[in-house]
């Protein structure tokens, strides 16, 4: 039976996505990083809602607008399509695991 605390590499040079889940309308994404930020060509914009939750590790999320919002186990936020956001800081120390649900 597939784990979602399983099979994560145990070297992460980038950061590791693996759809879940995909249909036409619904996307289930895992993310792992470790140390890992946004790539520094600009803002996630995307085009369509996502709903992303931490359930290992932290992670900071900055909006276009300045604001960050620091997640920690469990901790999840719904971000509206187009608007502008990336990642600012993942833990160094143990890999942050993400489930993000595209929508």
């Amino acid at each position: 039976m597939p784990n979602i605390f399983g099979s994560i590499p145990a070297e992460l040079p980038h950061e590791f996505f693996e759809d879940i889940v995909k249909t036409d309308n619904l996307r289930i994404e895992r993310i792992v990083s470790k140390g890992h930020t946004s790539p520094d060509t600009g803002w996630y914009d995307q085009a369509e809602n996502e709903w992303v939750i931490v359930l290992s590790g932290y992670g900071v999320i900055e909006y276009e607008d300045g604001t960050r919002v620091t997640l920690t186990s469990g901790d999840y936020v719904n971000i509206k399509a187009h608007k502008k956001h990336r990642v600012v800081e993942t833990s160094k120390d143990e890999a942050t695991l993400w489930l993000a649900i595209f929508y």
